[in-house]
């Protein structure tokens, strides 16, 4: 039995953080926390109101006065906007090329960042994003870093996407993820980077299997 620790995993777009801490989360008995989505939700609300997403005094007014609720379910995590079920709408790719630039505004990652370590508090979840270990949750127990090529990465996003019936290229993903690196590690507040106490984990030649049981094997260590 794993102690209810924290387990931050940060790493770039694409890199399987969401998909393999669900895994985690599940097999540990853990509650999972994806903080990606909690920034979706900020951006699809901003574009579907009309809020220039340039804006961030506008951005915190719409933000304050809006509820994002994140519920598990059988079919994993949904996420609902003003009691709006939105789990489908906030993965479109109008969405994932827009969400850096929100991401970027440092009063609305200090609201949501609020949010999420009040979630974390008790301990025994697994949350994923940018800047988890770094900032959000500095005292987790296990940090992973986790991130694997361009290449890859956007190979997996085509077939996700193919998945949920979203049109793609393979070289327009390429040019996004890139872009996306550079957005999310050049950004002022809170930037993408690899916390000094993180361990590396390259998933570019790991199954979803394998890269999961990288981390329980990390975590039941960590936690005895």
């Amino acid at each position: 039995m794993v102690k209810q620790i924290q387990i931050a995993i940060d790493g770039p777009a694409g890199a399987g953080k969401s998909t393999i801490a669900k895994i985690v989360a599940e097999k540990l008995g853990f509650t999972y926390i994806d903080t990606g989505a909690m920034y979706r939700a900020v951006t699809y609300k901003a574009l579907t109101h009309n809020i220039k997403l340039n804006d961030a005094d506008s951005l915190e007014k719409m933000l304050l006065d809006t509820m994002i609720v994140l519920k598990p379910s059988q079919n994993g995590q949904l996420v609902f906007v003003d009691g709006k079920d939105v789990t489908q709408e906030i993965r479109s790719n109008e969405v994932t090329s827009n969400v850096s630039e929100v991401a970027a505004h440092a009063n609305i990652r200090e609201i949501l960042v609020a949010k999420q370590q009040e979630l974390a508090a008790n301990g025994g979840i697994v949350m994923d994003g940018r800047d988890i270990a770094t900032h959000v949750l500095k005292d987790a127990e296990l940090k992973i870093f986790m991130s694997a090529s361009v290449e890859e990465r956007a190979k997996r996003r085509f077939f996700d996407n193919e998945r949920r019936g979203i049109p793609s290229t393979m070289e327009k993903l390429r040019e996004e993820i890139a872009l996306r690196d550079k957005l999310d590690s050049e950004r002022e507040a809170s930037p993408l980077v690899q916390a000094e106490d993180a361990i590396y984990l390259d998933t570019t030649e790991l199954s979803i299997e394998q890269a999961a049981d990288a981390i329980l094997e990390l975590a039941n260590e960590t936690g005895k």
